[in-house]
């Protein structure tokens, strides 16, 4: 199906067996408008020459991919959702649709949302709004340009449904999406097999987690510990990651969380309109439980619950063991991400840190944007006088700031060639912040205009292009 990347079609997961998971059928819609099709990631997996047709047939009706799933499947889980465990859900209203491998030989999966009930609906429609589905776009192909292990959108259709929805003017439009990922084993998933006392089952996961996404582990004799070391380092990795890019994922429930560690799932999520550790982005997250500066500890408090489900087949004490490596390799990755994020070298962990606290003060004291304090000192000296003469240069002054130029100006900048780039030519980064998908989504919903989310994705390309953060930072590329 392609020059570049070959179509290499690899169903792995059906060889658990009927326990991990639910044959269903695709919802069948009355209407299939293509509004998104990412054509880079559809080059990274042999899926670019699809024309219109082959499009629809494969993305909205969901008819198999040559020898994939023959049917999809709906991934059994359980989980905390806000700590309080519910033996209930699973897919709801997605499924596991294909699975084939990149250029890299690395095993990818095509998830759905939005694409019909299956067995754990309960009183759900299955369906996917479109606001919703715009958001997802928004929220993923943003958080790639940040250099954050994410998910990513593959295809979007609108699906022609008018739905009711108690938190959006309704009747709304409906869409169904198709996601990219490198895993949808999440840490639910374990937590339903101890929730059902196997431990065999359990054991057989751990089995499939190594072989697909962690090989190196194979001759690892304390396996279930093993697996989730590198679970925790991957998940630490990512909280960094979030905190870096100013980020609010917004429910970080142990069904939201995955083994590789990749982002996933968006529905109420944010970015930071400026510093605020107390910044939430859920209406009904009251207490704060996921709030900006919370979510590194709800991060490990949803890694301690899978090691709960892997003592099962496991020691206690070196599960606990491998939990407890997360705060010193959580302290150490949140400087690589903000070092990456700020182009800089390091100038040892001491100075790291210190200049780290330095800039949230700053910060906090001026009240800046986030993303646009970050834009402005990309690659530290060699951005000083584009920071100074730029349209915050006033904002540059005072003892907070002084507090940590001082500390900045010690980092060496890392690829300053970067600046040359078109980006670093605009007054203002791009910024995804709530009322910027506000106003993309009041165009699409008042006058069916798509031009703002064009304008929007082709900027964040160029943002994308601009850091070239990816190919450190994230896990699996084109």
């Amino acid at each position: 199906m392609s020059n570049n990347t070959p179509y290499t079609p690899d169903p792995r997961f059906m060889a658990l067996g009927p326990d991990f998971a639910d044959p269903v059928q695709p919802a069948a819609f009355p209407a299939a408008i293509e509004r998104f099709w990412n054509g880079r990631w559809a080059g990274a997996t042999g899926l670019e020459t699809l024309d219109a047709d082959a499009r629809i047939a494969h993305f909205q009706r969901f008819e198999a991919l040559p020898d994939n799933l023959p049917e999809p499947l709906a991934m059994r889980y359980h989980g905390h959702q806000f700590r309080s465990y519910n033996p209930q859900i699973g897919d709801g209203r997605g499924f596991l649709f294909a699975q084939l491998r990149d250029g890299q030989g690395r095993l990818l999966d095509l998830a759905t949302k939005g694409s019909g009930q299956t067995p754990w609906s309960r009183s759900g429609d299955g369906r996917l709004t479109l606001k919703g589905a715009v958001r997802e776009i928004l929220a993923a192909q943003m958080l790639e340009a940040l250099g954050v292990y994410t998910s990513k959108l593959f295809a979007v259709f609108e699906t022609g449904e008018p739905l009711q929805r108690h938190d959006e003017p309704s009747p709304t439009r409906s869409a169904v999406m198709t996601r990219l990922g490198h895993s949808h084993l999440r840490f639910g998933t374990f937590q339903r097999q101890a929730y059902e006392q196997s431990p065999e089952r359990i054991t057989a996961l751990i089995d499939h987690a190594i072989a697909e996404y962690y090989p190196a582990l194979e001759g690892s004799e304390d396996r279930p510990a093993a697996l989730l070391e590198a679970v925790v380092a991957a998940n630490a990795r990512l909280a960094a990651s979030w905190m870096a890019a100013g980020f609010v994922h917004g429910v970080l429930n142990t069904d939201n969380l995955n083994l590789t560690g990749e982002s996933f799932d968006y529905g109420p999520w944010r970015f930071l309109p400026h510093y605020d550790p107390g910044f939430t982005a859920a209406y009904f997250d009251e207490s704060g439980l996921y709030a900006y500066a919370r979510q590194p500890e709800a991060v490990f408090w949803a890694l301690q619950q899978l090691a709960g489900a892997l003592s099962l087949a496991g020691e206690r004490e070196s599960l606990e063991a491998a939990l407890n490596t997360f705060p010193a390799l959580y302290r150490q990755v949140l400087l690589d991400a903000f070092l990456a994020r700020f182009g800089i070298a390091s100038n040892g962990d001491e100075n790291d840190e210190a200049m780290l606290r330095a800039f949230l003060a700053f910060m906090h004291a001026t009240r800046l944007p986030w993303e646009a304090a970050i834009f402005d000192w990309f690659c530290g000296a060699a951005s000083q006088a584009r920071a100074l003469q730029g349209p915050r240069g006033a904002a540059y002054t005072g003892e907070a700031f002084e507090a940590w130029h001082e500390l900045f100006m010690q980092h060496e900048p890392v690829r300053p060639e970067r600046l040359q780039h078109a980006y670093f030519a605009r007054a203002e980064p791009i910024a995804m912040t709530i009322d910027v998908v506000e106003a993309i989504w009041a165009r699409i919903a008042e006058d069916d205009d798509w031009s703002a989310l064009d304008t929007a994705l082709a900027e964040i390309e160029m943002a994308r292009q601009g850091y070239d953060l990816g190919r450190d930072r994230i896990g699996f590329l084109p």
